[in-house]
Order: structure tokens, then sequence, then C-alpha cells
């Protein structure tokens, strides 16, 4: 992946760490609200798609279907994610589901290694592990339902699989798309995707509209989360696929926390161990990835 200059590889990182912290704050308000999962994907989807589109063709663009094409997969690979995710926390634990998802650190390692050549090494790997390690006591140690359930499980694992694909086929296209055109289409080509799955769940096409107290709350989703895809949209051009996965352990972290402060959620000692394993795992990342950076800039 060529990088224009140090400085902008810095801002690569800030970019993700600000996404990290915008998806954890956003599973915090989800966590405080009543409305079903699947309703709640979608008309955050289609709110997204709308208000991005219109900014996008109030300034003078316009989307072709070159561009359509280019972020057609990232899009319905989205609205699948968020469509199997949703359904397989109805189907297992919030533990099991969430475990399951931090493989995709690993898948993002190998195939940052794989296809995109990135400089993947065993203390990469080992640090991953340890990381993991330490979201598992987070993540664990809050929950008294350890179980197992085939079915959901699996689930999970595809939602997993196929939030991982759309990492990098957003990666792919990068070069090719700007950002606001990606994170506009591909919320309508998502919201597009999810529409069928939420009307079967609904029973109905005339899926129930949100009251006004649920728009204000998908409004926030949008702004907060919603801006983290903004973000990791944009740094994709700019920091390693390996770099993004690993950071993305820190969300059951941040997460926690933030349902300890505004929800009132009970923090273990136990999470509190692996809050500290994930934060000096990370940290140390962190470090290591500047001390790369400066290298690049010397040499």
């Amino acid at each position: 992946m060529p990088i224009k200059n140090s400085s902008e590889l810095n801002f690569g990182h800030l970019a993700t760490i600000a996404a990290v912290f915008c998806w954890s704050a956003g599973n915090v308000v989800v966590a405080g609200t009543d409305l079903p999962g699947l309703q709640i994907a979608f008309w955050r989807l289609l709110l997204g798609g709308v208000l991005y589109s219109t900014v996008y063709f109030l300034t003078g663009r316009r989307i072709n279907l070159k561009k359509l094409r280019l972020v057609a997969l990232p899009g319905i690979l989205l609205g699948l994610e968020l469509a199997v995710f949703f359904t397989a926390l109805r189907n297992t634990t919030v533990a099991n589901a969430t475990m399951i998802g931090t493989l995709q650190t690993i898948v993002l390692l190998a195939v940052g290694s794989k296809q995109f050549q990135e400089s993947v090494t065993r203390w990469l790997v080992g640090a991953s592990c340890v990381a993991i390690g330490g979201v598992a006591l987070v993540i664990l140690g809050a929950s008294n339902e350890l179980s197992w359930s085939p079915r959901g499980d699996l689930l999970a694992f595809a939602a997993m699989i196929l939030f991982s694909a759309y990492f990098v086929a957003v990666k792919n296209v990068r070069n090719e798309v700007d950002t606001f055109t990606l994170q506009s289409v591909a919320m309508l080509v998502a919201s597009v995707t999810v529409f069928p799955i939420v009307a079967v769940e609904a029973n109905t096409l005339a899926i129930p509209f949100p009251s006004l107290k649920e728009w204000v709350l998908l409004f926030v989703l949008l702004m907060v989360p919603g801006t983290g895809h903004l973000l990791m949209n944009w740094a994709h051009l700019h920091v390693s696929l390996s770099f993004a996965g690993i950071i993305m352990l820190a969300i059951p972290v941040i997460s926690s926390l933030g349902a300890w402060l505004f929800l009132n959620e009970r923090v273990t000692i136990i999470q509190v161990f692996g809050m500290f394993v994930v934060i000096s795992v990370l940290i140390l990342v962190v470090k290591r990835e500047a001390e790369m950076t400066v290298s690049v800039r010397d040499s």
C-alpha cells in the first residue's frame, strides 16, 4: 500500500482510532433502546443513505453506473453483515457473538499479509492473540451466560466473515472512489439489501415507522457510529488492514466502560484486568506503528 507521506499516515492512525471510539459509543446507544435490532440497522442505513445522497447531489456530484458498480459489493456486504449479526444475537448470547467477532482481527492479518503484502510479523500475531485473550476476559467476565448454540454461533461466525469481507472490499475500491461517494452509495445499497430481511422478520412490507424519539436515536447513531464508518472508509487508504483489525479489539473494552458510565452496568475485577491487557497491547501496537512511520520517513 503506497504511503504518500508520514503526516498522512499519522492522520490515518488517528482516524482509525476515532472510528473505533465512534463504533463503541454506538454500541452503548443501541443498548439503551428497545427498537428491534434489524429495524435499527435498516432505518439507520436508509436515513444515512438519504442524507448523504442529498448532500452529494446538492454539491453538484452525480452517481453514475461506474461508481455504483464499484460500491455495490461493499454496500451489499455491509447490509448482509448487519442483518446476519442482529439475527445471530437472537439465537446466541451477546458474549458468544462478540467473542466470535474478535476473530476478525486474525482474518484481517491473514488477508493483509497475503493480498496486500503487508508486513505481519510474529510479534504482531502474538500481540493480537494476547489482546484477544484480554477481550475474552472483558466479555466473559460480564456474562453468566456461557452456552453453546450451534445455529447462533454459526450466524455470528458468518457475520464476522462478512464484516471482514466488507473491510477488504472497501480497501480494494478506495483508490478508485472517494470517501463521500463510498459512504453515500454504500448506505443506500445496504438499506436495499436489508429491507427484505426486515420485512420477513416483521411479516409485512409495511415496516413499522419509528416514533419521533426513535428518529432522534437513529440520527444519533448516524452521527456517531455512522461517522465511524466515514472515518474508517477514509483511513483505509492510509493505514494497513492489519492495523485497523487490531485496533478494533478496543471496541468491547470501550463499550464496556461506556455501559458502566452511562448505563450503570457492573464492571468486575476480571473485566478490569482484561481491559488493562487489551489497552496495554494496543498502546504497544500504536507505538510500534509510530516508530515504523519514523523509520519510513527517515529512510
